[in-house]
């Protein structure tokens, strides 16, 4: 048996997870001690104010649920932590890109990182500025570009020197000049997973280090490019500093470059990628993330964009999910839920692993007679539909579980596979609970579709 420990406010340890013979066991209460908005009160879990069961039984489930109150602490520690500094703090929509999630940001006075043009429509739709976008990603079509353009954008990212020379192409028909920085792929490993690993050569992201002095060049030479930045962002889910470091001292040799060249920048863009608490990680905090960059910060004298998006939203927000059937077995034991892979896929894509912890702490615990190791699976016919492995719990069936950290990656990133309609998603504030999101009907499904007529 081991224990996995984790230092509390007072400087104190509270052991979160034990790992037994036959699961891993996750102290709920010592858990959410570490979570923003999350608490135990007379044992029931509370969001805020609210009662998760309240909200289950409101609101149905497989439902989202997210705390106001937690995104604006976290854009809050980002922007007291760089205040030294000339900053933008621009969330990163694909993490969570809900209009109520946006317009909360939006009225916090954030910017915006973007990758799609539906994305730039969303922040629009939500009451944020153009002027405070960022545009990254890798495959720009015209019509993005035209139209982020006539929207008045900050800045393209500009991610290979085909995209520079088509950026400047519907510039030119625009009778405009399109603000770029080059996202330079510092070959910098970000030690995380391979799928959210953006900074290697073997990465499809960015222009290489050593060609980037030579883009920027050909940038200077087009007529509707106006060069304004430079930018980078090595990976997701860093929970050490020293990878920001290495990149950022490969952009400063950069901008020390190009100011040789007479290529003068107005901002950095050091991306996002800080790393949270799922069950037991240590992350670096935002303000040991900004001690260790600013002093090379400062001594630059640029406006510095951070483009966080996975630190601002993923633990402001928990799935819920009710259990449907159990379905003990000589081998293993299977806790058949109502939510799936296709509405959380982190566990099955990225082999994640989310804490799973009841509403209800009453008769659970790594003693109760009740624990047993559960896989916690949805409906989905696939093996690799599971939500977590292993896990010693008490449960019946009705019982209604939260799986963590759920706010960033889950919702966006879930389908209608096996014509499953997508969960609701509802914001909490205080007291205060409201639907942002409504379930989808299986009507809906399939409502854009028609049926072949023969001729």
């Amino acid at each position: 048996m081991s224990n996995s420990e984790a230092t509390t406010d007072m400087g104190s340890t509270t052991a979160i997870t034990t790992q037994t013979e036959t699961g891993l066991y996750i102290d709920a209460k010592a858990l959410t001690a570490h979570l923003p908005a999350l608490s135990y009160r007379d044992e029931a879990l509370h969001i805020e104010d609210v009662s998760i069961k309240a909200v289950a039984e409101q609101y149905q489930t497989p439902c989202y649920v997210y705390s106001k109150q937690a995104i604006l602490e976290v854009y809050k520690a980002y922007s007291d932590s760089f205040a030294s500094v000339e900053h933008q703090i621009c969330y990163a929509v694909k993490a969570n890109s809900n209009l109520a999630v946006l317009g909360i940001l939006a009225q916090a006075g954030a910017g915006f990182d973007i990758v799609s043009r539906g994305e730039l429509m969303r922040v629009l739709a939500a009451g944020g500025q153009a002027n405070r976008v960022v545009y990254s990603g890798v495959g720009k079509t015209y019509e993005d570009i035209e139209f982020a353009l006539n929207q008045g954008i900050s800045c393209f990212n500009v991610e290979s020197i085909s995209e520079l020379s088509l950026i400047n192409k519907v510039a030119a028909q625009l009778d405009k000049s399109a603000p770029i920085s080059l996202r330079v792929n510092p070959d910098v490993d970000a030690k995380t997973h391979p799928y959210i690993s953006t900074g290697l050569k073997d990465n499809k992201f960015g222009i290489a280090h050593e060609q980037a002095l030579a883009v920027y060049e050909q940038a200077a030479t087009m007529p509707n490019i106006e060069i304004i930045g430079i930018d980078c962002h090595i990976g997701s889910q860093l929970t050490e500093v020293a990878p920001f470091v290495a990149a950022l001292d490969k952009i400063i040799e950069l901008v020390h470059a190009l100011a040789d060249k007479g290529i003068t920048l107005q901002h950095i863009d050091l991306g996002g990628g800080l790393g949270v608490r799922y069950i037991d990680e240590s992350p670096v905090s935002i303000d040991e993330f900004a001690a260790a960059l600013l002093p090379k910060l400062t001594q630059l004298d640029l406006k510095v964009f951070f483009e966080p998006g996975r630190s601002m939203v993923a633990n402001a927000g928990v799935l819920l999910t009710r259990v449907d059937v159990l379905k003990p077995t000589e081998h293993k034991n299977f806790a058949i839920v109502d939510a799936a892979m296709n509405d959380l896929i982190r566990p099955a894509l990225y082999q994640a692993e989310m804490a799973v912890i009841p509403s209800t702490l009453s008769s659970h615990g790594i003693e109760t007679k009740d624990s047993q190791a559960w896989d916690i699976v949805g409906a989905i016919c696939e093996t690799g539909d599971f939500l977590a492995k292993d896990r010693l719990l008490a449960l019946r069936a009705g019982d209604i579980l939260a799986i963590t950290g759920a706010g960033a990656y889950g919702f966006t990133m879930s389908s209608n596979y096996n014509s499953r309609p997508r969960a609701s998603e509802v914001m909490v504030s205080g007291e205060s609970h409201q639907l942002v999101r409504k379930r989808e009907t299986i009507a809906e499904l399939y409502a854009n579709e028609s049926l072949w007529q023969a001729e």
